[in-house]
């Protein structure tokens, strides 16, 4: 499991090699009402450069376990 980091995280490549455990803590929308499914750890393997709208942005298999992939985006928590 995968994710880029934005400038939150990135800490000048040092975030790059290390794994942080995210879960899912609620919608950002109105479109799917109970979208978390738990929790999943992912080893930061790229950048998410200024723009990203998120603190960290997981691969696709990544984020449908965490959460209903039809959501989109998710609040999240994460800790390394």
């Amino acid at each position: 499991m995968i994710a880029a980091a934005s400038d939150a995280i990135w800490d000048n490549r040092a975030a790059c090699g290390r794994n942080y455990r995210v879960t899912c803590t609620g919608r950002t929308n109105l479109g799917v009402l109970q979208p978390c499914r738990g929790s999943v750890v992912v080893k930061i393997v790229d950048y998410c450069p200024p723009g990203c709208r998120g603190t960290i942005d997981l691969s696709q298999e990544a984020f449908a376990i965490i959460a209903d992939p039809n959501a989109g985006k998710v609040n999240i928590e994460y800790h390394q």
